[in-house]
């Protein structure tokens, strides 16, 4: 994100609330679906991509929380998240900055990240992101974001608003004080053919598109892509 994490997470919705008990039911859905791709590698290697350093929420880092082997995982991030080595010892964490990832070709089993790819800002630098997480996985990609087109947008819980161009969407967050939000560079929602697309330009490949339902909508997608299976 581009500025201000304060402001970020003073938007978000009570611990306690609706909102927040959903997503902790949808990220541990997206957690079981993560075992099941990846359950033919024995021990893999795991880069979690944009862990935060607030845990406000029951399951926020949802990987370091559920995944049992923790020293299997780098934790990295944009924010301080070292407390994460002594919560779950084993884990290791590296602070980056925005752009390209310190890390060798092919060095991680797996690159994960959650809930980041509609942060980063314009098509261009989606697809960049995808092309870091491809460059660092030996095995294959698992990339989630809220669906574009799910009735409520997640992070401000305005009903239908963000069907809107998107254009209009951000000068309607920005006349109803949601200012941080109405940045293209803090929130750029992806549909499963932004995100279809985005993986194509950032030549990943043999990928699909799944999708976590939450009543008869599409809530979240996951690209899952294998360089080997």
């Amino acid at each position: 994100m581009s500025q201000h994490a304060s402001e970020y997470y003073q938007h978000l919705p009570g611990a306690n609330s609706i909102p927040a008990r959903l997503a902790a039911y949808q990220r541990r859905r997206m957690f079981q679906r993560f075992m099941r791709a990846f359950a033919t590698i024995p021990r893999p290697t795991i880069v979690d991509v944009g862990v935060t350093s607030n845990e406000s929420y029951a399951l926020d880092n949802f990987l370091e929380v559920l995944y049992p082997e923790k020293s299997a995982i780098t934790a990295v991030g944009l924010e301080d998240g070292s407390h994460l080595e002594e919560r779950y010892p084993g884990l290791r964490f590296v602070k980056v900055s925005a752009g390209a990832l310190p890390f060798d070709d092919g060095e991680f089993d797996v690159a994960h990240s959650s809930a980041v790819i509609e942060h980063v800002g314009s098509r261009r630098n989606q697809a960049d992101f995808l092309r870091e997480l491809w460059r660092v996985a030996r095995r294959g990609v698992f990339v989630t974001t809220p669906n574009r087109w799910f009735p409520v947008e997640l992070h401000t819980t305005l009903p239908l608003a963000h069907w809107l161009p998107p254009r209009v969407f951000r000068a309607l967050l920005s006349q109803i004080g949601h200012h941080f939000y109405a940045q293209e560079v803090n929130l750029n929602l992806m549909s499963s053919g932004d995100l279809r697309n985005a993986a194509r330009e950032a030549n990943v490949t043999n990928f699909h598109i799944e999708t976590v339902r939450l009543g008869p909508w599409s809530s979240n997608l996951l690209l899952i892509g294998y360089k080997i299976r």
